[in-house]
């Protein structure tokens, strides 16, 4: 099974960074199955099948946008118990498509189900029923256009002939590639941790360039656990560790119609029960899922559309956390930071601008900026020993940090961010195309 490389080849970005992969393996409980839907002009993988045989536990969280696409009024109409397959297409985002839009993934997890129960009845020993609730969907791509209910629902019995048992890192470089829109690298990040004294996985996969400011941009989030952990204690988790991680990124401070992060766990490892996020024998899984999230959030900055400068905004001192997650990405979603970053300049003014618009009080006599190390202002004054030069040539690295002290109180957060280029501009000028 091949790594279709037409989906590495619609762009042309510069953008070097992170492009190492972990190798995901094999994660018990889950297939994955890769099809071309002929959903673009090429023949490039473009819908995703995740197939759950004995079930997952899930939970979820989505866009925050007063519009949403139609496959997230689908999934949060479902409300199973359990999720057996989840279906992921690209190009189109079913949103704005109204009725045909909704009725067409009906049809869609129909036909599925029909099919996964026969699939069941030859595979099982002890067949699940598998009803139309139980199937559930992604889509990312264009706003406004007819969902391409025929090419999908088509394509289900092959993605159904396709699914294999055992996974390796070939099929999940295939799926991550497959959920691609303007990417131009796929994303997966994984982490082995303990629950108690049982070893479990944490996989993930995310998929996001542009459209990128989520309220969980347009990005998709999907991890895979083979831990045994409820619907409830996996919402908690997911979203508590959404706060520091996909909710502390913008790429350009647009917020999806379809932002979706999902976390299922297949039950497979019998680790002793958990009853609350709070107990020691979660506090590993814990870290990891945060580690894990954190990885893929870093990923889609990285390869934010056009980016060529990967931004970290670090604001402490706060009087709370709201007034440093405000103050932080008014710095984020600044154009004229962005491209002041992109054009290495050191114009420490435009962050200035950008901390006095957010709206937090400041203590302007304390207040301190540096780039990297480089003190800049300190006790709300241009430090002494400023050096232009030194800070210019900072700026000519890939990676910039802007470390900010307000002096309010002992409150922090960090924000993630790209630069403002050129080639932003060219890759929304010609999405459609």
């Amino acid at each position: 099974m091949g790594i279709n490389l037409t989906n590495f080849l619609s762009s042309k970005s510069k953008n070097t960074k992170m492009i190492d992969f972990q190798d995901l393996d094999h994660l018990d409980g889950l297939s994955i199955s890769v099809v071309s839907a002929n959903l673009y002009k090429d023949n490039r993988d473009d819908l995703t099948m995740f197939y759950f045989r004995g079930g997952a536990n899930y939970s979820s969280i989505y866009t925050q946008s007063k519009i949403v696409s139609e496959n997230i009024k689908w999934n949060i109409n479902q409300r199973p118990q359990k999720i057996f397959s989840l279906i992921v297409n690209t190009r189109n985002a079913n949103t704005f498509t109204g009725k045909q839009g909704y009725e067409s993934l009906k049809k869609i997890a129909d036909l599925t189900a029909k099919q996964l129960n026969n699939k069941q009845q030859e595979d099982e020993e002890s067949p699940k029923k598998i009803s139309t609730k139980n199937i559930i969907f992604g889509c990312t791509g264009t706003i406004g256009e007819t969902f391409p209910y025929e090419k999908i629902y088509k394509n289900i019995p092959n993605l159904i002939n396709k699914i294999r048992y055992t996974q390796n890192k070939f099929i999940w470089m295939k799926s991550a590639l497959a959920i691609m829109t303007t990417d131009t690298k796929p994303k997966l990040a994984m982490e082995e941790c303990q629950i108690g004294s049982e070893k479990v996985k944490i996989y993930g996969i995310a998929k996001g360039s542009g459209m990128i400011y989520p309220n969980m941009a347009t990005t998709l989030v999907y991890i895979f656990t083979d831990a045994t952990l409820s619907n409830d204690i996996l919402g908690k988790l997911l979203k508590k560790n959404i706060s520091n991680t996909f909710n502390a990124i913008s790429c350009d401070g647009d917020t999806s119609t379809n932002d979706m992060a999902t976390i299922f766990a297949t039950n497979e490892v019998n680790n002793s029960s958990v009853k609350s996020i709070n107990e020691n024998k979660i506090k590993n899984f814990d870290k990891s899922l945060n580690n894990v999230l954190l990885n893929l959030a870093k990923r889609i900055v990285s390869d934010g559309e056009g980016a060529s400068k990967f931004i970290t905004i670090n604001v402490s001192k706060c009087k709370n956390e709201i007034d440093a997650k405000k103050i932080a990405f008014s710095i984020a979603n600044s154009p004229l930071v962005k491209t002041a970053v992109s054009g290495e300049d050191p114009n420490w003014g435009r962050i200035v601008m950008a901390i006095g618009k957010a709206g937090p009080k400041i203590n302007l006599n304390k207040l301190s900026i540096k780039f990297g190390n480089i003190i800049i202002l300190e006790a709300g004054k241009l430090h002494q020993g400023y050096d232009e030069k030194q800070t210019a040539n900072y700026m000519k690295g890939g990676d910039i940090e802007i470390n900010i002290e307000i002096f309010t109180g002992k409150k922090n957060f960090t924000a993630y961010t790209m630069d403002l280029t050129n080639k932003y501009i060219e890759i929304n000028s010609d999405y459609r195309s």
